[in-house]
């Protein structure tokens, strides 16, 4: 063979595996409206749409000026098997779970649990009229997790780190960008969850794990994503993105919108409302557990009445 024909190629595979892949729009979603707890109007995209983006389970956006949308809030429920993470944008929440958890969310405040082996919490409105608006993330929890003690973490507003520049805001709620740091140093899916506002025009350029599921959920404006072409993505649309490196947002107008990644686990799951777990056994044993009053296996735990979900 000749010895430039293989010295070519071999410059040609090395080109190939230095290239940086760029990462581009997977599919473009509507969320659903829906309710939930008793009786919030939300919008829901995965947990429908797609079903599972391992490791996300479900993305709920809820905001309202009407009280009546949301004054019932989420009374006492439980969960097994899951993280959720709680974003507010505006209004008031108060949180009470078995771990002894309890505290009132702000805007701006996040508030992320660890269900583990168990946990049950309530959720209610601390306000009677106003706009209420926030996002509700569920994240699984590998099979070795599952039966881990709860954790309760809030993370108060002013303890955030924000990057702000001429062209945008970007908060960190985990992860890194440039100088700012998340509230995780270390976690298992290696979670990423900004909230960037990006003015007209400019550009958010952000280098991800390739290892990565990754998904942009636009609160408002208008942007375009990576350098092909797509549909246009206009208020409350939740973007799913193909696996690649290199992220470019550009702004047509205005824009806010989360940017969410983390490491697939790559496990089997079942679910059972309110619980996630890897086998259907495993789901039958959670609400046995909850039907027995045997569910919270942590005992730093006060009054919350136990509901009938099942």
């Amino acid at each position: 063979m000749n010895n430039s024909v293989c010295l070519n190629g071999l410059a040609y595979k090395k080109n190939y595996m230095n290239k940086i892949l760029e990462i581009e729009v997977e599919k473009i979603i509507k969320p659903i409206a829906t309710s939930d707890g008793a009786g919030v109007k939300l919008k829901r995209s995965i947990g429908v749409e797609p079903n599972y983006f391992d490791p996300f389970l479900m993305l709920d956006e809820f905001g309202s000026e009407n009280k009546d949308d949301y004054v019932a809030g989420f009374p006492a429920h439980p969960h097994r098997g899951i993280e959720t993470v709680t974003y507010m944008l505006a209004g008031n929440f108060k949180h009470k779970d078995s771990t002894g958890g309890e505290g009132r969310m702000k805007a701006g405040d996040v508030q992320w649990m660890k269900t583990g082996s168990g946990i049950i919490h309530s959720e209610m409105p601390a306000m009677k009229e106003g706009k209420l608006h926030g996002f509700q993330l569920w994240i699984n929890m590998p099979a070795k997790l599952k039966m881990s003690k709860p954790e309760y973490h809030y993370i108060n507003k002013e303890k955030m780190n924000v990057h702000n520049d001429e062209e945008k805001s970007v908060k960190v709620i985990a992860g890194n960008f440039e100088n700012s740091k998340g509230f995780f140093e270390q976690h298992n899916v290696e979670p990423i969850y900004f909230d960037i506002s990006l003015n007209k025009n400019k550009k958010f350029n952000f280098n991800l794990p390739s290892t990565h599921n990754t998904f942009v959920y636009l609160v408002e404006g208008e942007i375009k994503i990576g350098n092909k072409s797509h549909e246009k993505i206009k208020d409350s649309t939740l973007i799913l993105l193909t696996k690649g490196e290199e992220l470019k947002v550009e702004a047509i107008t205005r824009s806010k919108f989360l940017l969410v990644s983390g490491k697939p686990i790559g496990e089997k799951i079942a679910r059972g409302g309110p619980f996630v777990m890897n086998t259907k056994a495993e789901i039958l044993e959670a609400m046995n557990d909850y039907h027995r009053g045997t569910f919270v296996k942590w005992k730093r735990f006060y009054q919350l009445c136990y509901l009938v979900f099942f």
